[in-house]
C-alpha cells in the first residue's frame, strides 16, 4: 500500500520519527515558554541546560552506575540547582531593564557551558544505552514501533500536560502568574516573590534537563547537542506564541510531525520547513498561534 507514491511503512516510520522529535520540541519549548511567560527572560541558555541534563545522566551511569530511571529524577534536580544559582546571582539584576540584556547574558552563558564541556569531554560524543525495560520493539502489523520511542512520546505528553495543569489550573500557578504581573501585591500576602521567581527559572531549567535525559538514548551526547536544537525550539515558541504554555506544547508536536512528513515528500526542505512556517506566521500573526495580540 502506498500514500502519494510512498510505501505505507516508510510513511508511518517518518511520521513516528517526527512525533518523537516533536516530543523533544514540546518539552524544550515548554521550558522556554514557562521562563519567558512568567519571567520575561528570553533564555538562550536553554539548549545548554538540555545538554547538561544529558551529560548528568551519562555521568551518573559512568561514575556511579546510576541508571536511567534515577537519572530522570536526579538530572533535573542538579540542572535546576544550576538554574537557581544563575537566576539568583545574574538574572535577578536584569528584570527591570531591556530584555535584550537577558538574551545576551544567557547566550554568553550557553557559550561558556559549551566551551567547558568541549574541553572536558571533547566533541566526538558519548553513547547512552536504552534502559533494559524499554529495549526491543512492538510489531503493530503495519510497522515495528521501538518501545523506547513510544515511551518518549508518552512521557513527553504527561510532562507537558502536567506542567500546563500546574500553571493554569492550580493555586500555585495562580501565585506564579500574579507574582510576575503584580509582585508588590503578592508580596503583601506573605509570598516570597523573589524565591518564587528563582524556583520558576529552576523549574524551567529542570524541564530542559528532562528533555536531555530522554534524548540521551536516542542521539549522541555532545556539547553541541543543545546549540544544534535551540534555534529550532525558539522557532517553535515563536510560532506557538511567546509565553504560551499550551502553544508551546501543541506547536512542538505539530511541527515535529510536519518536519517528519516533509522528509517523506520533499527531504531537501526538511531542515528549513520550521523556519519557513515561522516566517509566514510572523507576517500574518506576529503574536503566534496562541499568543495574545497587544
Amino acid at each position: 500500500m502506498e500514500i502519494f507514491g510512498v510505501p505505507l511503512q516508510a510513511f508511518l516510520g517518518q511520521l513516528l520519527l517526527g512525533l518523537v522529535n516533536g516530543s523533544f520540541y514540546a518539552v524544550l519549548s515548554l521550558g522556554l515558554a514557562v521562563i519567558f511567560g512568567l519571567l520575561g527572560i528570553v533564555n538562550f541558555a536553554h539548549g545548554a541546560l538540555y545538554m547538561m541534563g544529558a551529560y548528568v545522566a551519562w555521568l551518573l551511569m559512568e561514575k556511579f552506575q546510576i541508571g536511567f530511571w534515577w537519572a530522570l529524577i536526579l538530572a533535573p534536580i542538579v540542572v535546576g540547582a544550576i538554574g537557581l544559582v544563575i537566576e539568583r546571582t545574574l538574572l535577578k539584576r536584569l528584570y527591570k531593564i531591556d530584555p535584550i540584556y537577558g538574551l545576551l547574558l544567557t547566550f554568553g552563558l550557553a557559550l561558556i557551558a559549551e566551551g567547558v564541556f568541549r574541553d572536558q569531554f571533547g566533541v566526538s560524543g558519548q553513547q547512552y544505552a536504552v534502559p533494559e525495560l524499554l529495549r526491543g520493539a512492538t510489531n503493530l502489523g503495519f510497522m515495528v514501533l521501538p518501545n523506547y520511542r513510544a515511551f518518549v512520546v508518552l512521557a513527553s505528553l504527561i510532562i507537558c500536560l502536567g506542567t500546563w495543569f500546574i500553571i493554569e489550573r492550580t493555586r500555585l500557578g495562580a501565585y506564579l502568574r500574579a507574582g510576575t504581573e503584580n509582585p508588590a501585591l503578592v508580596q503583601a500576602f506573605g509570598v516570597n516573590v523573589p524565591m518564587m521567581v528563582a524556583l520558576t527559572y529552576a523549574a524551567g531549567a529542570g524541564l530542559a534537563a528532562v528533555a536531555g535525559v530522554l534524548a540521551a538514548p536516542v542521539i549522541q551526547i555532545t556539547p553541541l547537542m543543545g546549540s544544534n536544537l535551540i534555534i529550532v525550539v525558539f522557532a517553535v515558541v515563536v510560532i506557538g506564541g511567546m509565553g504560551s504554555i499550551m502553544g508551546a506544547i501543541l506547536t512542538g508536536l505539530l511541527l515535529g510531525l510536519v518536519e517528519g512528513l516533509t522528509k517523506v515528500f520533499y527531504p531537501e526542505a526538511s531542515n528549513i520547513v520550521v523556519f519557513v512556517i515561522m516566517a509566514i506566521m510572523l507576517m500574518i500573526r506576529p503574536a503566534g498561534l496562541f499568543g495574545k495580540e497587544k
